[in-house]
Parts: C-alpha cells; sequence; structure tokens
C-alpha cells in the first residue's frame, strides 16, 4: 500500500511540475513575442497589407494568416463579427504566413483580386473552398480558378497579376516579417501590438474589448 500511494504521490507530482512548466514556458513565449512587438512595430504593418474595417479605427488585429490553414478557416468568420459589432473601432490587417505547401500561390491569386477589387470576396471563396484544395499531402491550388468562375473575377486577368512583381515582393515582405517576428504558426493575432495571453477566440475577442475601452475612453 505504501508503495502504491508513493506511486500515486508521484505521478500527482508528476502532473503538477509538468502543467506548472507549462504555464512557465507558455508565459515566456507571450513575454517574448511582446518584446519582440514593442522593438519592431513596422513588422506589424505595411502599406501593402489588406484591411477590414475603417483604416482609422483606433484597434488593429493583426492576423498572420494562411490561407491552407483550418483554423485560420474557423476563426475568420468570428474574427470578421468582431470587426463588425465595434462600430468602426476595430479593424483587421492581414498578414501573410505562406506555411503550407502551395500557400504562396494561393497568396498571389488573392493580390491579383486586389486589382479587380474583389480580395474579400475571393478569399471568402478559398476558405470556403479550403477542404476541397488544400489537402496538405498534394494540395490542388489549381481548383481555386474554378470555384472562381462562379464569381464576376476576371480569371485571365487575375492569371496575368499574380505574376506581377509588386505581386512577388509583398509575399516575401511579409516572409521577411515572419522571420523577424519569429512567428511559426498560424493564425497569429496581435491587439495594437499586443500579443494573446493564450490562443483562443474569447482570448482574442476580450483583448479587443479592453483595448477599445482604452482607445475610446472618454
Amino acid at each position: 500500500m505504501k508503495k502504491q500511494t508513493v506511486l500515486v504521490l508521484t505521478s500527482i507530482l508528476a502532473v503538477m511540475v509538468f502543467a506548472i512548466s507549462g504555464f512557465v514556458y507558455e508565459q515566456s513565449q507571450v513575454r517574448k513575442k511582446a518584446q519582440l512587438a514593442s522593438t519592431k512595430t513596422t513588422e506589424f504593418e505595411r502599406m501593402h497589407s489588406p484591411v477590414y474595417g475603417p483604416t482609422d479605427a483606433k484597434v488593429t488585429i493583426v492576423e498572420f494568416f494562411d490561407p491552407a490553414c483550418e483554423s485560420c478557416r474557423a476563426f475568420y468568420p468570428a474574427v470578421k463579427d468582431l470587426v463588425n459589432v465595434n462600430g468602426g473601432k476595430v479593424k483587421l490587417v492581414v498578414r501573410y504566413a505562406p506555411f503550407h505547401e502551395g500557400s504562396e500561390e494561393v497568396v498571389k491569386i488573392l493580390e491579383a483580386s486586389r486589382f479587380q477589387d474583389k480580395y474579400w470576396s475571393t478569399l471568402e471563396t478559398v476558405l470556403q473552398m479550403q477542404p476541397q484544395w488544400a489537402s496538405h499531402d498534394n494540395p490542388q491550388v489549381n481548383l481555386i480558378w474554378d470555384y472562381l468562375k462562379a464569381s464576376d473575377l476576371d480569371i485571365d486577368k487575375a492569371r496575368k497579376d499574380m505574376s506581377k512583381p509588386t505581386i512577388e515582393a509583398i509575399v516575401e515582405q511579409d516572409k521577411a516579417d515572419l522571420r523577424a517576428l519569429q512567428i511559426t504558426q498560424t493564425p497569429t493575432f496581435f491587439v495594437n501590438g499586443k500579443p494573446l495571453p493564450k490562443f483562443g477566440f474569447e482570448q482574442l475577442k476580450t483583448l479587443v474589448e479592453q483595448e477599445v475601452k482604452v482607445a475610446y475612453k472618454k
């Protein structure tokens, strides 16, 4: 019985140590992100970055985003709603983090759609059909063009525009900013330069609400 008790206590202690270590590590990562954010402000928002919401909003959500990321797809409608419900006080800035195979090509398609003012509708089609084209083992990016035929996007023009040097420069700049900020997973969110204390939509919502109160206090 004593041996069993010792084993149980040892197991409980090991679990506690693991949990504490995980918490300490998570907090250290948050502090690290916050420190980087405070020293590398230009890497968060570039002139070329797509913006959803009013450009003069005082609260900025920056999302590092991969079009092939399932979590990015799941978060998108909720983050968009978070901008909409805050009555012009919040904007979303999209930064590209093309970590998955094929994602860079999709980013170029998205950027090409901006020449026709079709960015957000194209993005929503890409995300809606993500399960069909974004297999991580064998992505079928060309399928996206078939999905976009139902929209009023000029496909031929978009195919030509996606090879423009300006789009290639956007992709390379965003990749450089990923390295500078040490972003390694998507989605990664910052609100007015502050990282989430813990990953999750409720944590994002809470941080946005806090920043709105501070930015728009009377």
